[in-house]
């Protein structure tokens, strides 16, 4: 990863290939082991090895362009890292278009997968966010390194603030809160909208339950609202010395084209490795047994990788880019529900009742947490100065 970044995005991309064109076609076969092993490389390698690479591609080319185009890093982070978020829901909602004139009752499980893989992955980032802050706090609280994940010493540990080569800005943690609220606020919408004007008065049969759908109108409105909500913060918020331009990456002295190519190779790669875990999703559901918003809502984690690698590991290596992270996590959250309003104005996001409960009471409740944490954070910089 050091040495060659062109043939370790050419092994991402050409292992996404792999998946997406050879395992992917074991699915025809009629035997359930064959198919289960299907899954579990599709599933295992796609995350294990593909959006883990191709998320530290994320993780320098955004650093680097950051420093060159003024716009935040996190919202740069979070276009790559919820890109994964937006592939498995708009693929998802793709299928459920094409078969729901031949067969609705599969259209509208694709779309139940659309709908909690988008919104369940909201509730891993946020929450691995809200814990990395909270050790982070810890770190701070007791001025001493502590372990990212207690008793394991796999995590990595986290350092206090003092002792990070670079502090993150105030601004920063202002900026994370506000869109934190943003994304409060637009969830509530939501999730409201589609009990008081979504719900399906003659669900496929075979449904248990009430159907609710995001329709287009609200889609159309939420879709306007996430992209105001980037465009007013997309200014870089952070702090910049001397310290952070001596930190190794490949990607700080290279030109604009090859910064961007390579963010679009991660992002190609990270499409098609999807695509293969949509499908993965579905077989498992079908061999398994297992409900549909289940398997979407675990295939969430899938989605969310990138961002909690990347918060993570901006944690655990204190080189300044903390107050990345905590933008970003609010940010990746807001691409998210505008990959959401895309899925939904394609007429592709449907949930049953106690899923949508589930799902957006979960997603409030953490980001409620964020926000505090975010927000002792901000009182410790506070209190130091």
């Amino acid at each position: 990863m050091k040495t060659n970044r062109f043939l370790y995005i050419t092994s991402l991309a050409a292992a996404a290939l792999v998946l997406r064109f050879v395992f992917v076609g074991f699915f025809a076969y009629d035997n359930f082991f064959v198919k289960l092993a299907a899954v579990i490389i599709i599933l295992g390698a796609g995350s294990a090895f593909v959006l883990r690479g191709t998320a530290k591609v994320i993780e320098e080319t955004t650093e680097v362009l950051s420093e060159k185009t003024k716009l935040a890093g996190g919202l740069l982070q979070s276009f790559g890292t919820a890109f994964p978020d937006m592939v498995l829901g708009v693929i998802a909602a793709l299928v459920s278009l094409r078969l729901k004139n031949t067969d609705y009752a599969r259209a509208v499980n694709f779309a139940i997968i659309a709908a909690a893989t988008t919104f369940g992955s909201n509730i891993y980032n946020i929450g691995h966010a809200a814990w990395c802050i909270f050790r982070q706090n810890l770190a701070n609280a007791q001025n001493n390194a502590v372990l990212m994940f207690p008793f394991s010493k796999k995590g990595g540990s986290v350092l206090p603030i003092n002792q990070h080569h670079l502090k993150p800005s105030l601004a920063e943690f202002d900026v994370a809160i506000d869109v934190s609220n943003a994304l409060t606020l637009l969830t509530a919408v939501v999730a409201m909208s589609m009990v008081l004007f979504g719900q399906i008065k003659n669900p496929p049969p075979g449904f248990a339950g009430d159907l609710y759908q995001l329709i287009k109108p609200v889609g159309f409105a939420v879709f306007a609202l996430a992209v105001f909500v980037l465009y007013r913060f997309r200014k870089n918020k952070r702090r910049t010395d001397s310290k952070s331009e001596e930190e190794e990456n490949y990607y700080r002295h290279r030109s604009a084209f090859t910064l961007w190519s390579s963010l679009l190779a991660a992002g190609a790669t990270i499409l098609f490795v999807a695509e293969s875990m949509v499908r993965a999703i579905e077989v498992f559901c079908e061999i398994t047994g297992i409900p549909f918003v289940i398997a979407g809502v675990l295939a969430g984690v899938i989605g969310c990788l990138g961002e909690m690698i990347v918060i993570h590991n901006f944690s655990v290596n204190p080189k300044g880019r903390l107050g990345d992270a905590v933008v970003g996590v609010a940010m990746d959250n807001i691409v998210t529900i505008l990959g959401a309003s895309l899925v939904a104005i394609m007429g592709g996001i449907f949930l049953g009742g106690n899923a949508l409960i589930l799902i957006f009471v979960v997603i409030l409740t953490l980001n409620t947490v964020l926000i505090w944490q975010i927000s002792r954070l901000k009182n410790y910089f506070l209190a130091a100065t």
